[in-house]
This record gives structure tokens, C-alpha cells and sequence, in this order.
């Protein structure tokens, strides 16, 4: 079986991420969608809150299996039978970051590869921070992050 690792902080998952999610799934057999827990990160919600989000807008897709990561992303992908990390490009500002950590994993785990993956057009100015930004600015997230997300936004930032 060919599965990969799908790792982030999805603080929220948006519509860029889904993209990528079903553009792996093309590729591999099953991809492991990992949730990570930063300490240098300050989430707006709660890594329950993500998993329970990620959870339900991959339930109808067949092959994607959601869990939460802590520590080494690589022994992570060795404990799941991984072989390929799948990491989204929406820029060339992305690259650089993304490029010493595939290098990085490359020396801490020579067998598991990463693979670059570039959103639809209309994802690429999408992140998750900017979308926190609109939503509490009173902005609507509608188009960009699944409904489940924008009730939760709503809830969160009482509006």
C-alpha cells in the first residue's frame, strides 16, 4: 500500500488544503492527514477542534484517515508505514521553508520521501492566517474554508 503523511497545524482547514488532501489521494493508496500540536504556535483552535473538522469534511472520502501528531513528523511516517510526506506549494515563498524541511527529513530518514504538491490557482493566496485575519476583521469565510469552519468562527469570535 502506498500511503503518505499530510502534516499541519489546519488551524482552520480551508478549501486549499481540501485541494490538496483529494490531489494526494490521486497519488497514494491512503493519506494519513496529521494535525500537529506547535508550541510555537498560538491555534485559535484547539487541536480536538481541528481533528473534529478535518474529520468531517474527509469522511466521504475513501482512503483519507485523520490523527494527531506529536514530535518527529518522520518517525511519525516510519510509525504509519509511510513512505512520502506530502507538503502544499501555494508560492515561491513557500518553497525555501519547505525545501530545508524535506532536506532536513531526508537526513533524520532516508526512506521517507517528500512530495511537492501546488493547489488550484484560485488556493494559492489562501492560508489559514489570513483567513483567521477575515474572519476577526467581520470578514465573510465562506468561500474559503468548509461550513463547518465558519460556524465554529462564528461561535469562537461571538458574532
Amino acid at each position: 500500500m502506498r500511503r503518505a503523511i499530510y502534516p499541519g497545524s489546519f488551524d482552520p482547514v480551508t478549501n486549499g488544503h481540501l485541494d490538496v488532501i483529494e490531489r494526494a489521494r490521486k497519488l497514494f493508496d491512503e493519506v494519513v492527514v496529521a494535525v500537529a500540536h506547535n508550541d510555537q504556535k498560538q491555534p485559535l483552535f484547539t487541536l480536538a477542534e481541528r481533528l473534529d473538522f478535518l474529520g468531517q469534511v474527509t469522511a466521504s472520502l475513501a482512503g483519507v484517515k485523520v490523527a494527531p501528531l506529536d514530535g518527529l513528523l518522520v518517525e511519525f511516517a516510519v510509525q504509519q508505514n509511510a513512505h512520502a510526506v506530502v507538503r502544499g506549494l501555494r508560492a515561491v515563498s513557500d518553497f525555501e521553508f519547505e525545501f530545508q524541511m524535506a532536506l532536513m527529513n531526508r537526513k533524520l530518514e532516508a526512506t521517507v520521501e517528500t512530495i511537492f504538491l501546488m493547489p488550484k490557482e484560485e488556493y494559492t493566496y489562501l492560508s489559514s492566517r489570513i483567513v483567521k485575519e477575515i474572519a476577526r476583521l467581520g470578514g465573510d469565510v465562506g468561500k474559503f474554508v468548509p461550513p463547518c469552519v465558519v460556524e465554529s468562527f462564528a461561535r469562537k469570535l461571538q458574532r
